[in-house]
């Protein structure tokens, strides 16, 4: 699903800041979904049983920000598609709120509950706290897939990908140029996070593939996937330190780096700076010749997969039926939604 087929959706159900990546965002503003909300442990804002004529399904999620409310819009079109009456509720940033929303759904007889964690290394907490129900997480990957079973489920995109896009970006670039030795700045997100680790991992595995040496130009700054703290970090490197390219673990802060580099009053496009997620502002500095390029990330895929995961479990079927998703060879309680790269040849298809 390309981002332009989403953009309506988001035009209606969105009225808020820029996307931070893998749903990483802090903000808890309601954005205006038909999805129920309600305190944890109430009992109140489930939707009526009678009302799609299926079984009752609550879809949690870390925080609401756009990536993650457009991946909400994604689980309630398939919900609607399955015929499962859907619940969503936001945990703000809150594990224990999370899980408080886990035994919430349990209490109210739920069938499923879809969890998009707070904290990976607490899956195995949210699966107690879910009992017999079937538990789908989605996004953020349990830092154990062993936890992983015909109940507990995991739909995301695999973020090997993601990095792997940008380093096999960069390795092309500089191949082209006729350079084998570089040196990279990297802007980090949240430390402790799978996917922030993967991302890093494998951008750099992409250079080494093809046939760049690439080491560091100063330590990774960790700036938490914010772009305003991306900036302030990267600020005092831009004219002090010798780099080739900026790499960051997404969009927003690659958008940072772009807009120190603009303060310093060095073109964006002399330097590659490579981002991931395929935001609004991403995909527009992509066009603008100052993002060299960003990996969309389907949030809508995601979340329409998660939901027909649930529709799957509780009917028996494999997880990603249904859907053009393949399961993970490894582990067949894994479906992944592919990473697309987004670069100055197609970005129109991402607007």
């Amino acid at each position: 699903m390309k981002k332009k087929i989403i953009a309506g959706i988001l035009v209606g159900v969105l009225a808020m800041g820029s996307l931070v990546g893998c749903g990483g965002g802090d903000s808890s503003s309601s954005s205006g979904s038909t999805a129920a909300e309600s305190d944890p442990g109430s009992g109140e804002g489930s939707s009526d049983p009678g009302s799609s004529g299926g079984q009752n399904v609550t879809l949690i999620m870390s925080s609401r920000d756009e990536f993650l409310s457009t991946l909400e819009a994604g689980a309630l079109s398939a919900a609607e598609e399955a015929g499962i009456s859907l619940t969503t509720q936001d945990a703000q940033n809150d594990q224990s709120k999370l899980l408080q929303y886990v035994e919430t759904a349990k209490n109210n007889g739920d069938a499923a509950v879809i969890i998009n964690l707070v904290d990976a290394d607490a899956a195995d907490a949210a699966v107690e706290a879910a009992g017999d129900m079937k538990v789908i997480f989605v996004n953020r990957r349990p830092s154990d897939t062993g936890i992983l079973n015909e109940n507990v489920v995991y739909v995301g995109s695999d973020e090997m990908q993601s990095g792997g896009y940008q380093g096999e970006y960069l390795a092309e670039y500089f191949n082209n140029e006729g350079k084998k030795d570089i040196k990279y700045l990297l802007l980090k997100g949240t430390e402790g996070l799978v996917h922030t680790e993967q991302r890093t991992e494998s951008v750099l595995k992409g250079l080494e593939d093809g046939g760049i040496n690439a080491t560091e130009a100063s330590a990774p700054l960790v700036a938490d996937y914010d772009r305003a703290t991306a900036q302030d970090m990267i600020t005092p490197l831009i004219k002090t330190t010798e780099y080739d390219c900026i790499i960051a673990n997404n969009d927003a802060m690659a958008l940072g780096a772009i807009e120190a580099l603009k303060a310093a009053n060095i073109d964006p496009s002399s330097i590659p700076v490579v981002g991931i997620d395929a935001t609004v502002d991403g995909v527009q500095a992509v066009a603008n010749g100052e993002l060299y390029m960003t990996v969309f990330q389907d949030a809508d895929g995601q979340g329409y997969g998660a939901c027909m995961a649930a529709a799957n479990l509780l009917e028996g079927k494999t997880i990603n039926e249904g859907t053009s998703f393949e399961l993970s060879e490894d582990n067949e309680y894994i479906s992944w939604v592919p990473f697309e790269p987004v670069t100055a040849d197609n970005y129109t298809d991402y607007q």
